[in-house]
């Protein structure tokens, strides 16, 4: 049995999904992409000044037709996991405007070769199963930032990658990017190597940029993570429960138009829910409220039977200090209770606005913890326990035990360097380090090491070559990647 946290029951569950349903029918949704608001009424969705009014039956024919399950594949073309069944995918965060300087102890401007890096250590940490575009480089012209980070990430590491497009014209560009990885369209769609973030904007609103991107991702087959980003007692109720029913509605007209624009187009249920802290004005992903939302908000895709997604095991300390720790460990935990199948957030401080390797080294502990915690107690029979114990009572002991040497590989996790099991006096003789500088020493370690998964030289030009027409047309200067 795997264990699962439910925060809801299915009658619950039942009603957030009809108050959503109806709260798109009688309020709607704002949209405002012409191009999305055409295809709504061509499919004969009511559309008023600019808002389109869903029916139920529009949006179950939606949430019917949308898969329940499908499959990441790496660069390579290997099988990673398949979505749709708790698959327990950790990534670094997406878009950080900072990274932390481990020199300086203080957040800076990350450049070109800070994505780089981050780029190398998501492939080392094997506990982080997927990669992303989780820093914006400062150092290129802004106009090719999305296209550049996506670059990178495809040339410095063979983990499937979650990304997003900062603008209208930059998705063809991207797409021409995994393809030319994947080797063709055809291929790409049928080993997906990509999920693209679209977010609506709270409460009840797609601006042009991310509807039209929706759509696009749909029609090329690319999986989206539909991903509501209401913050209780701002832009959304401050109570949970109807933030969850903001979200909800939000989410579902996402399904309801990626479906439209191709039917049975891969979507996964995502949520980047916070609270407002209403004595500083700010937004914390590590409050125990937005940890529990997020949980809940994924037993709602699973309800509807989707694939989920949430912002998880990440910190809104300023640090790699104890308050890290403690939300990431506590979310990360949470994050296999809810049975998700990605979650974005180790490595992320600081409301997700900053990146730090050293702490996407011990996250990476972290997430094997959950990992191991998702696997539950009980996954083996060892035949009656009675005769089982009987040796232990013959012995004294199990250490020299068949059944010892043949099981405490498969029931044990031993954990990397950052994590300290030795006696006090072995610590102290071995120099007697804190888990942040043993994460440091990794971090100099694989940085030292260079690119662990380069890419191919043919492939690695292609994606040059795109740059550069991407550069000449906007008339920028050429990333250097």
């Amino acid at each position: 049995m795997r264990p699962e946290l439910k925060l809801f029951d299915s009658g619950e569950l039942d009603q957030i999904i009809a108050d959503a349903t109806l709260c798109l029918g009688e309020l709607g949704v704002l949209i405002e992409s012409d191009k999305c608001l055409g295809m709504l009424q061509d499919a004969g969705v009511s559309v008023k000044h600019g808002r389109a009014y869903f029916s139920a039956d529009m949006i179950n024919a939606a949430v019917a037709s949308a898969p329940a399950n499908f499959a990441l594949y790496d660069r390579q073309g290997e099988l990673v996991s398949t979505l749709g069944q708790g698959a327990l995918l950790f990534a670094p965060g997406s878009a950080a405007l900072h990274i932390m300087d481990s020199k300086t102890d203080r957040h800076r401007t990350p450049t070109v070769q800070d994505c780089v890096h981050l780029a190398w250590v998501t492939e080392a940490c094997d506990s982080v199963r997927l990669q992303a575009t989780a820093l914006i480089p400062r150092d290129v012209p802004e106009v090719l930032a999305d296209r550049t980070r996506l670059a990178i990430a495809l040339a410095n590491s063979n983990k499937p990658v979650v990304t997003g497009t900062f603008s209208k014209d930059g998705f063809e560009a991207m797409k021409a990017m995994l393809i030319a990885v994947r080797g063709d369209a055809e291929a790409l769609r049928e080993k997906p190597l990509a999920l693209f973030d679209c977010a609506p904007t709270s409460p009840l609103k797609w601006s042009d940029l991310t509807s039209d991107a929706l759509i696009q991702c749909a029609r090329a087959g690319i999986p989206v993570e539909i991903v509501s980003m209401p913050l209780a007692g701002a832009t959304s109720p401050v109570t949970l429960r109807d933030t969850l029913i903001q979200f909800t509605a939000e989410n579902l007209s996402g399904v309801v138009c990626a479906q439209l624009a191709a039917r049975g187009a891969p979507v996964v249920w995502a949520c980047s829910v916070s609270v407002m802290d209403m004595r500083y004005g700010t937004t914390p992903m590590g409050s125990m409220e937005a940890m529990m939302m997020a949980v809940a908000a994924s037993s709602i895709g699973h309800h509807l039977g989707l694939p989920t997604h949430a912002y998880l095991g990440l910190s809104d300390s300023k640090t790699v200090d104890w308050q890290a720790g403690a939300e990431t460990g506590i979310g990360a935990a949470l994050a296999a209770l809810g049975m998700l199948d990605i979650i974005s957030g180790p490595g992320m401080l600081n409301f997700q606005l900053s990146q730090s390797l050293e702490k996407l080294v011990l996250d990476n502990e972290t997430c094997a913890m959950a990992t191991r915690l998702s696997k539950g107690v009980g996954a083996g029979y060892s035949g009656p326990a009675v005769d089982l114990l009987s040796e232990v009572v013959a012995s004294g002991h199990f250490l020299k035990a068949k059944h010892t040497r043949q099981n405490f590989r498969k029931e044990l996790s031993f954990p990397g360097s950052a994590i300290f099991r030795e006696s006090y006096e072995t610590w102290v003789e071995r120099g007697g380090r804190s888990a942040y500088e043993s994460a440091h020493e990794d971090v100099k370690h694989i940085l030292d090491g260079g690119n662990p998964a380069p890419l191919d030289e043919q492939t690695l030009s292609a994606l040059k070559d795109i740059l550069f027409s991407e550069a000449a047309r906007h008339r920028v200067p050429v990333p250097v990647i």
